[in-house]
């Protein structure tokens, strides 16, 4: 995974991290659960959005000590989030396209309606329009940082960058398996989606790129939750 131009093994950082900031994880939950309830936020859509977003900054403020502190590197450098690759414009149109074709495989394989709980948390326009920025924003940077930023490298400096893309997307999909109720065609969707997204990590080396394709696809599935609401 070293590229040229690069000096040292990439990535630097080992197994361990990746232990540590699993361990990591639980703790997130409860510290974020902890401010919220402290904070005494009233309205089930606040205090999800809030707990949401305290466990992602806790996270990322884990990965940035794992990452930058622990090692003295550039945080985002390290994680590859870089505007310089080739290909752009399609990262930009392969969201889209992506989120079409998951559509098509969930009507083969017949797939259950499932009301996803994002649709109980928007109940006006303020809700729409935050959870909105988390769908867009926040989830594909934090996830792509995560997912393809830190744990794909680790992955494919030990077993090929495919084994490194099958892997990071099988775990991508299980992430989301509360979200779906645990809908085994619903979560191939999305397990296709992660392998789309490692891919372009791994050709264009940025994970910007992975975000750029994540983002359009959710942005696509918003879309269109908004206008299937409007029609009702």
């Amino acid at each position: 995974m070293t590229r040229p131009g690069e000096g040292g093994e990439y990535p630097f950082w080992s197994y361990e991290d990746l232990a540590l900031f699993l361990g990591a994880i639980l703790p997130s939950f409860a510290v974020a659960a902890g401010i919220v309830r402290a904070g005494h936020v009233k309205g089930q859509t606040s205090i999800t959005l809030l707990y949401q977003t305290l466990t992602y900054l806790l996270l990322l403020g884990v990965l940035y000590l794992l990452v930058a502190r622990r090692y003295g590197r550039p945080f985002w450098r390290s994680l590859r989030w870089t505007g310089r690759f080739r290909g752009a414009w399609l990262c930009a149109v392969a969201g889209p396209a992506l989120a079409i074709m998951t559509v098509i495989l969930g009507v083969v394989l017949r797939e259950p309606e499932i009301r996803s709980p994002i649709e109980d948390l928007i109940s006006d326009r303020r809700s729409l329009v935050v959870m909105g920025l988390f769908i867009m924003v926040f989830g594909p940077v934090f996830e792509e940082l995560t997912f393809r930023g830190f744990l794909f490298p680790l992955l494919a400096r030990s077993w090929g960058p495919w084994a490194g893309i099958l892997f990071t997307a099988a775990l991508f999909a299980l992430v989301h398996g509360n979200q779906y109720r645990w809908s085994w065609q619903r979560l191939l969707g999305v397990g296709l989606a992660g392998v789309v997204f490692g891919y372009a990590r791994f050709k264009t080396g940025s994970t910007f790129a992975s975000t750029m394709v994540h983002a359009s696809f959710n942005t696509t599935v918003f879309v269109a939750y908004l206008v299937q609401r409007s029609a009702r």
